[in-house]
């Protein structure tokens, strides 16, 4: 019988975990032995009765080298890829773009890493899709953060005392983050505009009671997995004087645009910033890979010209239950898809494990990354 492990997380503000106790029974389904890490959902309000009342047994002293998986969340230090034992199977974030470190001694480890963020987007891999279920939340979590942060009300209220009218919110990128930050905005009254370069985003959008703000363009902007082309300069000036129109009357905006394995675009300049009223808040949900704003920090809040930029890369880990609720739910389809009479299999033709593989076999399969490991041709 194989076992599958699931540490406590060690990075700064990470609160959520690789499994919950729904997902524990889940996981013996597949007939794998669940080793929980004392402590690992302390930060998801999860305590170690819980686990063991699944079914899950504590690690002790050694479990983790015996592991033939390891399941967790944010991507590991080089010093926890070093401690897995040489052919363990690995689930995780890995964001290999911004972790080439990390990436490398994966390969020097002899590690299989699954790396939730590449799980390719199509119908059969839906209930795999990690990334989808963390911006899902993040989405949420960055509407309730901007109507936390303004001293406004987001809905229109009509009193005795006088009409107050609703907040103006701006969503730039109508993927999954975007969609739900349009409508919990729409849930909580405010008048919502979305911008975003994919024609097919306008039905989403219209579909959840928001504006779209239409840029023209003479091609179809839409790229693989749903995810938006990379854009020219022409486009993005023409794009960037239609939202300061839109900004300007803004009192917040939220920006989810991102293009896996590559810096965020930059959609917010300082410019556009400054048009913004006073008062007004920026949540970048894109901060860990560069920001979709010229002025985010991801290590602090910035303001300037009265309006404050709000790094958003760690929403899902503040809302730490549901995010591991689903996360785990993610982990156990995949490894549904693996495991057989509590043996684990990676089978490189399907085409869910090729398009999340990134280490195998003591080599960096992922192509892109592989590219960028190497550096630039000399």
């Amino acid at each position: 019988m194989a076992t599958i492990f699931i540490p406590r997380e060690r990075a700064p503000d990470e609160r959520r975990v690789a499994a919950v106790p729904a997902a524990v029974t889940k996981l013996a389904r597949t007939g794998l032995e669940v080793v929980v890490e004392p402590g690992a959902g302390a930060g998801a309000g999860i305590g170690d009765d819980a686990y063991r009342a699944a079914g899950a047994r504590l690690a002790g002293e050694g479990d983790l080298q015996q592991a033939s998986v390891v399941a967790r969340v944010a991507p590991p230090s080089v010093e926890e890829v070093r401690a897995l034992a040489p052919g363990t199977v690995l689930f995780t974030f890995v964001a290999p773009h911004r972790n080439l470190e990390v990436v490398a001694a994966l390969k020097d480890a002899n590690v299989t890493t699954l790396a939730m963020e590449l799980v390719p987007r199509i119908s059969r891999a839906q209930s795999m899709d990690a990334l989808s279920s963390q911006a899902n939340i993040s989405g949420y979590r960055a509407v309730i953060t901007a109507a936390y942060e303004l001293d406004k009300y987001f809905p229109l209220f009509m009193t005795a005392a006088g009409t107050i009218k609703p907040a103006n919110l701006v969503v730039l990128g109508a993927g999954v983050a975007g969609l739900q930050a349009v409508a919990t905005g729409k849930r909580l009254g405010a008048v919502v505009k979305v911008s975003d370069i994919r024609e097919a985003a306008k039905q989403e959008v219209a579909s959840l009671g928001g504006t779209f703000i239409d840029v023209p363009s003479d091609e179809d902007l839409a790229g693989e997995g749903g995810y938006a082309k990379e854009v020219g300069e022409d486009f993005l000036t023409r794009q960037r004087r239609v939202l300061t129109e839109h900004l300007a009357s803004a009192h917040a905006a939220i920006t989810t645009a991102q293009i896996p394995g590559r810096p965020a675009p930059r959609l917010l300049t300082t410019d556009m910033v400054e048009a913004m009223p006073r008062g007004a808040v920026v949540i970048d949900l894109a901060a860990a890979d560069g920001g979709n704003c010229e002025l985010t920090d991801p290590d602090r809040v910035v303001e300037h010209a009265g309006v404050r930029v709000i790094p958003g890369q760690g929403l899902a880990a503040e809302m730490p239950a549901e995010a591991s609720a689903v996360y785990a739910n993610n982990i156990a389809a995949f490894l549904a898809l693996l495991a057989t009479d509590g043996q684990v299999t990676v089978d490189t033709d399907d085409e869910v494990v090729a398009g999340a593989l990134l280490t195998h076999d003591g080599e960096v399969v992922h192509q892109r990354t592989a590219e960028m490991l190497e550096g630039p041709a000399t």
